[in-house]
């Protein structure tokens, strides 16, 4: 048999045979997708490898890793890349971490894999002030050199948990933080297609020495191979503790051991008790508790709100009035604010002019007149800031005594101690204003019902000049007859929703959500409703809601009903998997025009 021939046999028999036997185990391909949970592996199943303590802060556990044994925090790579010894092409790197404040000039590393006999870094994660680096060695590419990947304005140390997701894909690189917009950067260094992991090793938070050692905290990494992981990543409701693979000393436990055990893993935890007034609870005092004296309760923080830990819980049982409130006209609605050092204001925007609207002072026990403001059936008052800046819109339904028809920006004077005129915007018979803030900017939009007849103009968003000290139009967005505007954030991500309620001919139309991006919004989500005339958006622990009042159903091209006014509203829930709002129940009102959320204690209220 000639020596061609041989080798094809032997090549068909390793084909029909299933491939070959090295070291007692079947050769299989190198891709595998399965996540693979680096952290895990440092652990050891008895407990806590040297150089490791455990942490929890804002809830959440985490490693601290210590500087003084960098090599016990390896192992070899061997233990993860089972079937082959070469890195894969294609992956994501999950990183779950909470940084400390970094000194300029200095790197941290997240992890390393390093070949036993060379000080070369193979793959690495390195993390500087505002900029984050991803390492590795490409010998074929780069001559031997090390290539370097720099995402720019990573800003990460601000003590808060934060999941970083890297996407690898030849010269293509991606970071996401927090479910955010991606960042791309693409170089001319592929990543290599064939790189050994033969006699190499992973290293946690370190290089194999103790300079740069990562000071902060450390509760997820993992290696996925061939596949993007952002999008099984970014389905749960808080973003900056997306899981994938957590390992098991860090993952939650029972508040406290059943009967008289101990707990398996013991951790530490940065508990402070505050005693006195109510502070303030943030995302900064997550996991504090306040003890209140007074009340001999103690509370607990979980980033937003206090919870009651050991005292009787409040509970709604009934109200009663308290105050009767005379106002000049009838009230179209109520802003109630605080102004830091001033006190509580109440303002009622009222139908007729004269005498107008008016603003009434909390003052011993009730609220009192304190100042008039002439406005042209006034549907709505918006309270909000800019800086130490305070203002109050109203939104005017009609023309003032000269025909002009703008709705007016009142800013408060300290020296003057009242509302003052700021700024006239031109409007369409207004009904709403919204203010809120996106990336450190203001707007303020405004819902124009109406002009004339025509019911299907244009709604206007407007951004703040910090330059000329006014608001400037930004964007404008078509609607039907709108009622309301009502802004919400879900995580990184900022939306705007509208009521429409009249197109000209019906009530049984579209309202439509929008969602931020790339500088302005853009349609997301579109609801058949009746008459839009408020959206509420509330949650109950990780659920998000969203509720619709419609006041009424009418078509001009359709039998009139026995009652335009008896009508369903309806409620929405977020679907995270499906990333829209879906249907969650429908309550029987009678012309609703609003609804409002509250809470007591644990229970939860809603308005119509």
């Amino acid at each position: 048999m000639s020596a061609p021939l041989l080798l094809w046999v032997i090549l068909l028999h390793w084909a029909i045979g299933g491939g070959f036997n090295r070291g007692g185990r079947t050769w299989q391909h190198c891709t595998d997708l399965r996540p693979l949970d680096v952290l895990s592996e440092v652990v050891p199943a008895s407990g806590l490898a040297r150089g490791m303590r455990v942490f929890q802060v804002q809830g959440v556990r985490g490693f601290q890793l210590a500087a003084s044994r960098p090599r016990a925090l390896g192992f070899p790579a061997s233990r993860l890349f089972i079937h082959c010894d070469r890195f894969p092409e294609e992956f994501s790197i999950i990183v779950t971490l909470r940084v400390l404040s970094v000194p300029a000039k200095r790197n941290e590393y997240v992890f390393t894999l390093m070949a036993e006999e060379s000080p070369s870094v193979l793959v690495g994660l390195r993390y500087a002030p505002d900029k984050l680096h991803f390492l590795f060695w490409s010998q074929e590419h780069a001559g031997g050199w090390q290539t370097r990947v720099t995402f720019p304005n990573v800003s990460l140390s601000d003590n808060q948990w934060h999941t970083l997701v890297l996407a690898v894909s030849g010269q293509s690189f991606s970071l996401t933080v927090d479910c955010s917009l991606p960042k791309d950067v693409v170089v001319e260094t592929p990543f290599p297609a064939s790189l050994s992991v033969k006699r190499a090793s992973f290293y946690l938070g370190n290089r194999r020495r103790r300079k740069g050692v990562f000071t902060g905290l450390l509760r997820q990494l993992v290696l996925l191979p061939g596949a993007d992981a952002t999008p099984r990543i970014c389905t749960a409701m808080n973003f900056k503790v997306a899981t994938l693979s957590v390992p098991t000393v860090l993952q939650d436990l029972p508040v406290k051991p059943a009967s008289n055990e101990v707990l398996k893993y013991p951790y530490e935890t940065d508990t402070k008790v505050t005693l006195g007034s109510r502070p303030p609870c943030t995302k900064q005092e997550k996991a504090q508790f306040w003890f209140n004296a007074s009340r001999r309760g103690l509370y607990l923080c979980n980033g937003s709100t206090w919870i009651s830990m050991l005292e009787v819980k409040q509970r709604l049982d009934y109200l009663e009035e308290y105050q009767n409130l005379v106002t000049n006209s009838e009230t179209m609605g109520v802003e109630v604010f605080t102004i830091p050092k001033v006190g509580l204001f109440a303002a009622t925007a009222n139908r007729y002019t004269p005498p107008g609207s008016a603003i009434y002072k909390w003052t011993d026990g009730k609220f009192v007149p304190y100042q008039n403001i002439p406005t042209y059936q006034a549907q709505s008052w918006k309270y909000f800031t800019i800086g130490k800046k305070i203002f109050l819109a109203v939104a005017n339904f009609e023309q003032n005594d000269r025909g002009q028809e703008f709705s007016v920006i009142y800013k408060w004077s300290r020296r003057k101690e009242k509302f003052i005129t700021y700024q006239r915007i031109t409007t369409h018979s207004a009904r709403d204003w919204e203010a809120f803030v996106i990336e450190g900017e203001a707007f303020l939009a405004v819902v124009n019902h109406r002009e004339g007849n025509n019911h299907n103009i244009d709604s206007v968003i407007y951004r703040w000049n910090p330059r000329t000290g006014l608001f400037e139009t930004n964007q404008t967005i078509p609607t039907s007859g709108a009622y309301d505007w009502e802004f919400f954030t879900i995580g990184p991500y900022s939306f705007l929703a509208v009521a429409n309620t009249f197109n000209g001919t019906s009530t049984k139309i579209y309202s439509h959500i929008y969602i931020w991006l790339s500088g302005s919004f853009q349609l997301f989500q579109s609801i058949l409703t009746f008459g839009a005339a408020d959206w509420e958006v509330f949650s109950i622990g990780d659920r998000v809601f969203l509720a619709v009042a419609n006041s009424h159903s009418y078509d001009s091209g359709m039998p009139a009903p026995s009652n335009f006014y008896a009508i369903n509203s309806s409620i929405y829930e977020l679907n995270i998997t499906a990333q829209m709002f879906v249907k969650f129940q429908d309550l029987l009102t009678y012309s609703a025009l609003d609804w409002e959320f509250f809470s007591v204690g644990d229970d939860s209220f809603l308005v119509v």
